[in-house]
């Protein structure tokens, strides 16, 4: 990867789109597209508006990198040791402010 590439992120939200629509357009998907579309459909809650909207409330916080705004996205945390365990491997250390700041943005936009 050159200096010029960047990593560009995507929900599981908008790959379940990206799917949905390259199986209506192409009918027949790969053995890979068509895990990834069942996984998709299985795992992603929340539609692609509103995905997109809790990664921006997410990154707005300013203590979250892009990639942990796309992970929580994804993942939609229900609790303290939700969040915990997603940063369990990180070098940054979360207190229960941030971690409560997190979890008001998952719960303004999925509820059970």
């Amino acid at each position: 990867m050159s200096s010029d590439d960047k990593i560009k992120y995507i929900s599981l939200s908008e790959v379940k789109g990206i799917l949905k629509k390259l199986e209506k357009d192409r009918k027949d998907l790969s053995y890979e597209q068509r895990i990834a579309l069942e996984h998709s459909q299985k795992f992603a809650k929340l539609n692609v508006t509103k995905t997109k909207n809790m990664i921006k409330d997410l990154i707005n916080l300013n203590f979250l990198e892009e990639n942990h705004a796309y992970m929580i996205a994804d993942l939609l945390p229900r609790t303290n040791d939700d969040i915990k365990t997603i940063f369990a491997k990180e070098r940054m250390k979360l207190d229960d402010i941030k971690i409560k700041k997190i979890l008001d943005i998952v719960n303004k936009y999925y509820i059970e």
